[in-house]
């Protein structure tokens, strides 16, 4: 063994197993003593042993030190180790602390960015949320700021037009000094012949007074100047030098009848009462025979057609022996009557005489009216029957009486009836003129389509507005004292501008609807340039109350003041969306005030949400109107200017009551009416409803008396009440238990119905039912304020009414399910028999609707002419809505009405039926266009084309109005190459159909000019609108709608008062102004030389410088009929007046010389215009100077000459100096800058100058495409004359003859 200092040397390093991280190395210190002393030491240990050998005792001793050495070293290594191990620990933890720390610093620091970061995100979402808060009210602040801006701009631009008229009246009273013989002259003034122009400001387009072709300028001694439109400088090459014959019509009057004449809605014809052809028949027991046979055999081929066409017809009479009973009842029927038959033989009854008195003697000329006498060979007239035929002879002035000589059979006798009444029917009462109704589909339902162009309408609920408001207007209103409402209504509309809607309320009944119908009746004498659009509400459900139909209806109205239609959509949603931007554009060009009036407003499904536009400020010149009750009016708008309507006074409640006592004969004691004012002091007692039925109740004449009468309504404390007591008066005076029974069934069937019930209907489903018995009904039904009949449906006539009869008889509506199925099983039958009417398209779908039966209503709705009814009387989103409670989308519903036509066509046979088919086809095509799926409209439309040219003809007009939807698909996917050929075929076959001048070939042309337009080709688009415009024009007046003229007759009316005294200077003139007018509605010349001339030379002398204005009217005259040497020589006899009689510089002198010089050109004599255009320019330039814009017109009159001439070198300062003047005077985008631009520019490309020339011409474009747009798109301004420059090049053509 050796020594200790064998186990560790001094210096040498022992790794610690047990260290810390990666066997930390640790230097031992060992302490190593001499061995010697080692050695003595170990003999010092314990008791010396005896006997043992000295060697054995050392050698364990030193075995026992050494092996306690050792375990000493390897205690102390352990321990060193474990203390190292410790201390390393202790490292370890207080690096694991310090780690610690830091980590927990850190997360700190991050907890405190996380909240921080988070802070910063909530304000950024609150700022990004206020930021868009203050971008919605400033987007709303800004676009209130342009409506309040564009709202003061149209309020000064009308004070300005204000001024303008003020400085024409001054203008005319110095005309008035000029032809006393005063001669003064102002450099400012302006010619009223020629385009007159007011500067305001360089560079401001200033409005035109325009000259047209006759009497532009005054009369020497009139007292107003009538003015036009502007209808552009006269520049030599222009296709239309100037756009109709007058310009002594005053403007506003003229704008409101062309665009009254333009108008798409249909007219509704007065010759039918309530949309109701209804045939009095007089007849006695001799002729009972020929009237049998007529009913049964004729008159259900007479309603066929009718209802077809849309109408309803009624045999109304009164057998002999019941005739006296029905007087009342007589009388209003043949008042009502649209054509009137009476059948004789040879005796007559009283009633036949009390009759024919009534129809033939005291008004013949109100309706047509047929004689059907009876003859034999042993005929002979009693006295009486002569002396009656005697008197009806005598009363027929104007020969209208149709008599029917027959002496043949009874069956040949009614057909001879019906052939007359089928003529008076389709002539003169629907206006067909000979059309064939039996092929209505290709020949009556195109027409009606072409008039309309591509707008879907409803005549039927026109109509109803039109009777509504007549009703309400035929009322007679002044016991009510509403002229202090109107008086307050005047003055609220007066209000300047921006004024928000005004609201008129009151309770039920209290005569709102009464109230704005006088006061647009009054409105309408005393502003006739104002457009009214009003809307009257009937009870909840009804059509009425539709609000997409509802705006619908007003967007169509304001739309007939555009030259086209083409913009408009028939989405609903859209419908709703664009209404206000029709309003703003209508406004800006509308000349006068537009008020639109919408009576009970708060009957409007969600009126709210579908009327927001009424929330925005309106244009300076649009007022609203509108109705509601003080219960439901909605409570945004209680802030809006309010007329509250307050109960009836004391005074007019008696005025009322003594008003219906005195129609009727009677007189109430003293006492009656104490007990009445003391009853009618309520405010439920007094409203003008309750008080009008309490007085027809006392005054009725039932089966009570009238103390009784009286007694039994001052129980009833409203209006309610007396209703339900009216309705149990109305049956106690019914004779049997079976009349009273048909009361009860007839009203619950008008509560249960969608829109009402017709007499024809009634009768159908009551065969017991007389018609005088339900005459007589309806008469007293109506004098108690209950019903009334509107489009010949029977109505109530208050919602109040209606109210009361479903409490009465209906059980609050409980029943109204079994009233229901009973109209759908009677338009069920109609429908199973293939004859679809309006009618059964309103009702059927509505009804089961309300009945919740989802299979039949999609099987109605899948009976294809059901919805092609609808969708052709623009009842588009009714007819989605129905789909949608079925339950299918749009595709689905498409697939539907696909897999129906396929099942139909399999049934066609015959040109008829696939007439019929093609018109399917192109119903369903257009329905799916206007659903926005143009993809599935093509192949319908398709089919429809293939149809009719293989059905019909390939030029068959059917055949171009399905190119024309097929090309209105392709423009939709703006497929326009495709499209212009579509229209270009389309345009074509109308053309070689109708003639160039039909109202086919005008919508072909304005759907070419639309298609132009997005192409941007707007010289091509405006050609096209010019020649569109013209047509319809032309066409309007050839159909006779000169309804829109109404304006215009009032004014002829009022002037022709004047001309009935005896010959005077007055009378000349205004037989002048008349005559004017006159040719604007019958464009008759022959007519109309009496008024222009004769007079003239009587009174004043044939020099008379009144005498060349009429001469200037009769030029005009044969120019518009081409007559142009009649013409020249009237022109030139009235120059040689002006001469003799003004001074070398008047103004009227420089009218004469224009027009003469432009007929000149027209007929090609260029050298004989040429000097008269030089005079008319130094006239001009010396009345208004070397810088007005009239001057500028007549130098490009003379250059434009210059150019046709080839004097180009002559024209061009012409050109340039016109070009300087307007551009001073107008600005430099004004459109007569561009025309003179673009006249410029073809003169530098005759000249060679290409460069130039096509600078020009862009500068020219871009001012063109700066002008605003009318509809959609760029279009044509109306101070632009829009001539084709390539005219330049030589003289314009003589036209041709008319054929």
């Amino acid at each position: 063994m050796g020594t200790a200092s064998s186990l560790v040397s001094p210096g040498e390093v022992i790794e610690d197993g047990y260290g810390g991280e990666g066997g930390e190395a640790c230097e031992i210190p060992v302490e190593v003593k001499p061995k010697a002393r080692l050695l003595r030491s170990s003999f010092r240990r314990g008791p010396r042993v005896i006997g043992a050998s000295f060697k054995s005792t050392g050698s364990v001793d030193l075995e026992y030190a050494a092996e306690y050495e050792r375990l000493r070293k390897e205690y102390e290594i352990f321990r060193v180790s474990k203390n190292n191990e410790i201390s390393s620990m202790q490292k370890k933890e207080a690096k694991l602390d310090e780690e610690n720390k830091r980590l927990r610093a850190e997360l700190q620091a991050l907890q405190k960015t996380y909240q921080k970061i988070l802070r910063e995100k909530e304000s950024a979402l609150e700022a990004k949320y206020q930021a868009m808060e203050r971008a919605a009210t400033f987007e709303h602040d800004r676009d209130k700021v342009k409506r309040q801006f564009k709202i003061f701009r149209e309020t000064k631009e009308k004070e300005i037009q204000d001024l303008l008229r003020a400085k024409r009246d001054l203008e005319a009273k110095l005309q008035q000094l000029q032809a006393q013989g005063i001669q003064v002259y102002d450099p400012n003034d302006s010619d009223s012949d020629d385009n007159q122009t007011t500067v305001t400001a360089t560079g401001t387009q200033c409005e035109y007074w325009a000259g047209g072709v006759l009497g532009s300028e005054p009369s020497m001694g009139s007292m107003m100047q009538l003015q036009q439109t502007f209808k552009g400088p006269e520049f030599a090459h222009s296709l239309i030098d100037v756009e109709g014959p007058f310009a002594n019509v005053s403007r506003d009057d003229w704008d409101a009848a062309v665009a009254s004449l333009l108008q798409v809605s249909p007219h509704v014809r007065q010759a039918l009462w309530s949309n109701t052809v209804r045939c009095y028949l007089i007849f006695t027991q001799e002729t009972k025979a020929e009237l049998d046979i007529f009913i049964k055999k004729h008159s259900p081929v007479l309603r066929k057609m009718c209802e077809d066409l849309g109408h309803f017809y009624l045999n109304v009479f009164f057998p002999e022996e019941s005739a006296a009973s029905y007087t009342v009842e007589r009388k209003q029927e043949i008042e009502r009557s649209s054509v009137c038959v009476l059948l004789l033989k040879s005796t007559v009854t009283s009633s036949v005489v009390e009759d024919c008195e009534e129809a033939f003697v005291k008004n013949p000329d109100g309706h047509p009216l047929v004689l059907y006498l009876r003859t034999g060979e042993d005929h002979s007239l009693t006295g009486s029957t002569r002396q009656l035929l005697e008197r009806i002879n005598a009363a027929d002035k104007a020969a209208k009486l149709k008599v029917v000589d027959h002496s043949g059979s009874a069956d040949d006798g009614a057909a001879l009836i019906y052939t007359d009444l089928d003529k008076i029917i389709k002539q003169e009462l629907l206006g067909l003129e000979g059309a064939d109704v039996d092929s209505k589909d290709p020949g009556i339902e195109e027409g009606h389509e072409e008039d309309s162009g591509d707008m879907l309408w409803d005549l039927h609920d026109e109509q109803e507005q039109i009777e509504s408001y007549q009703q309400a207007c035929s009322s007679n209103v002044s016991q009510l004292g509403f002229q202090k409402y109107i008086d307050c209504l005047n003055d609220m509309i007066t209000a300047p501008p921006p004024t928000p809607p005004l609201l008129v309320s009151g309770g039920p009944g209290s005569g709102k609807s009464l109230l704005l119908s006088k006061w647009i009746e009054l409105q309408q004498k005393q502003s006739p340039n104002t457009l009214f659009l009003y809307h009257f509400v009937d009870r909840p459900l009804s059509i009425s109350s539709e609000p997409v139909l509802i705006i619908k209806r007003l967007t169509v109205k304001l739309l007939q003041h555009f030259w086209s239609i083409s913009g408009f959509s028939m989405e609903p949603s859209k419908i709703l969306e664009e209404f206000p931007r029709w309003l703003e554009r209508l406004s800006a060009r509308h000349q006068g005030n537009i008020i639109i009036i919408i009576d009970s407003i708060d009957q409007i499904q969600q009126a709210e949400r579908h009327m927001k536009w009424l929330i925005d400020p309106l244009p300076v010149n649009v007022r609203v109107v509108v109705s509601v009750n003080v219960e439901t009016c909605p409570q945004a708008w209680r802030l809006w200017p309010t007329l509250h309507l307050d109960p009836l006074s004391p005074r007019e409640v008696r005025s009322v009551v003594c008003a219906e006592c005195q129609s009727m004969d009677l007189k109430l004691t003293k006492d009656q009416e104490k007990k009445l004012e003391r009853h009618c002091r309520s405010a439920s007692t007094c409203n003008a409803l309750y008080v009008t039925l309490l007085a027809r109740m006392i005054t009725s004449q039932s089966c009570w008396s009238q103390e009784k009468s009286l007694e039994q309504c001052l129980q009833c404390q409203d209006t309610m009440s007396l209703y339900q007591l009216a309705l149990k008066m109305m049956l106690n005076s019914l004779s049997t238990d079976k009349e009273q029974h048909i009361l009860r069934e007839i009203l619950c069937l008008v509560c249960a119905s969608h829109n009402g019930v017709s007499e024809s209907e009634i009768l159908d489903l009551f065969s017991e039912l007389e018609l005088p018995v339900l005459s007589s009904m309806l008469y007293h039904l109506n004098r108690l304020c209950i019903v009334t009949v509107r489009c010949g449906l029977i109505r109530f006539q208050h919602l109040q009414a209606w109210e009361a009869v479903r409490l009465q008889f209906l059980g609050g509506g409980s029943s109204s399910a079994n009233y229901r199925e009973k109209l759908i099983h009677y338009f069920s039958q109609q429908l199973s028999q293939d004859h679809v009417t309006w009618r059964v398209a309103d009702e059927l779908p509505w009804l089961l609707q309300q009945q919740e039966d989802r299979p039949k209503l999609q099987r109605s709705l899948l009976n294809l002419f059901v919805s092609q009814n609808l969708y052709k009387r623009g009842h588009f989103s009714e007819l989605l809505t129905y789909w949608q409670y079925v339950g299918k989308d749009k595709n689905s519903m498409a697939t539907e009405y696909f897999d129906s036509l396929k099942h139909y066509e399999k049934s066609c046979e015959g040109e008829d039926s696939m007439t019929k088919l093609a018109n399917l086809y192109e119903t369903l095509g257009r329905f799916l266009k206007d659903l926005g799926l143009p993809s599935q409209a093509v192949a319908p439309l398709q089919r429809s084309l293939e149809i009719r040219e293989t059905a019909l003809d390939p030029d068959h007009p059917s055949v171009a109005r399905s190119l024309h939807q097929l090309a209105g698909v392709y423009v939709q996917w703006k497929k326009y190459g495709n499209a212009e050929q579509l229209y270009k075929q389309a345009l074509e076959i109308s053309e070689n159909a109708y003639g160039a001048e039909h109202a086919s070939v005008a919508r072909e042309l304005e759907s070419l000019a639309v298609l132009y337009q997005k192409q941007n080709k707007y010289e091509q688009a405006e050609k096209l609108r010019k020649r569109s415009v013209k047509i319809r024009q032309k066409t309007a007046r050839q159909k006779g709608h000169m309804y829109g003229f109404t304006l215009l007759r009032r004014r002829a009316l009022q002037l022709e008062e004047l001309t009935l005294g005896k010959d005077s200077a007055d009378c000349a003139k205004t037989l002048n102004e008349l005559g004017t007018i006159t040719f604007n509605i019958s464009r008759t010349l022959d007519y109309l030389k009496f008024y222009f001339k004769p007079m003239r030379q009587r009174v004043l002398g044939p020099d008379h410088p009144d005498c060349a204005q009429s001469l200037n009217n009769l030029a005009a005259l044969h120019t518009e009929r081409r007559e142009y040497e009649a013409a020249e020589d009237m022109y030139e006899r009235a120059l040689d007046i002006r001469k003799k009689a003004l001074s070398p510089d008047h103004p009227s002198l420089a009218y004469t010389l224009k027009h003469l010089a432009m007929l000149y050109k027209r007929r090609g004599k260029l050298d004989k215009a040429v000097p008269l255009y030089e005079l008319s320019l130094e006239i001009r330039e010396k009345s208004f100077g070397p810088k007005h814009p009239s001057v500028a017109t007549a130098l490009v009159n003379l250059a434009v000459i210059y150019c046709q001439l080839k004097k180009h070198s002559d024209a061009l300062p012409l050109y340039e100096r016109a070009l300087k003047v307007y551009e001073d005077s107008l600005g430099r985008s004004h459109p007569r800058v561009g025309e003179t631009l673009k006249n410029l520019a073809v003169l530098s490309y005759e000249e060679g100058d290409f460069e130039k020339a096509a600078e020009l011409y862009k500068r020219a474009m871009e001012i063109k495409e700066a002008e605003p747009s009318l509809v959609c798109g760029n279009a044509p301004s109306r101070h632009s004359s829009s001539g084709d420059t390539f005219s330049l090049r030589g003289p314009a053509p003589l036209p041709h003859a008319p054929r």
